[in-house]
């Protein structure tokens, strides 16, 4: 499990998952019924990513190796496929309330860290 802050030191989730294999990358969030607002998965590596059977919308964030957010998608509703964005090597899945709140902008750092 890993916590998110961002570059200042905002704590943006105190729980993130980790999906950095294949089969852990393919499942995904499917088969959840819901995103608690203080989880999230962070899936490497990745550019793009679908809500294709799933039962909730999620709020997508693009990151870079470097950990930069290069795009964002607020909420990205069930059935839906996201744009295949080419600097990112890796993605964030939260709550659509969640990155709403936490103001995150492309450009900015984010780390990723043991809780």
């Amino acid at each position: 499990m890993l916590c998110c802050k961002s570059a200042e030191g905002q704590l943006v989730l105190p729980r993130v998952s980790l999906a950095n294999t294949f089969w852990l990358r393919l499942k995904g969030l499917l088969g959840r019924q819901a995103l608690a607002p203080d989880e999230g998965l962070l899936i490497r590596p990745c550019n793009s990513v679908h809500s294709l059977g799933m039962r909730f919308s999620i709020g997508v964030v693009f990151l870079d190796a470097d950990n930069q957010i290069v795009h964002l998608i607020p909420e990205l509703a069930p059935g839906r496929l996201s744009p295949l964005i080419r600097p990112a090597k890796q993605v964030l899945e939260l709550h659509p309330e969640t990155l709403d709140r936490s103001s995150l902008k492309t450009g900015q750092q984010l780390h990723f860290s043991p809780c």
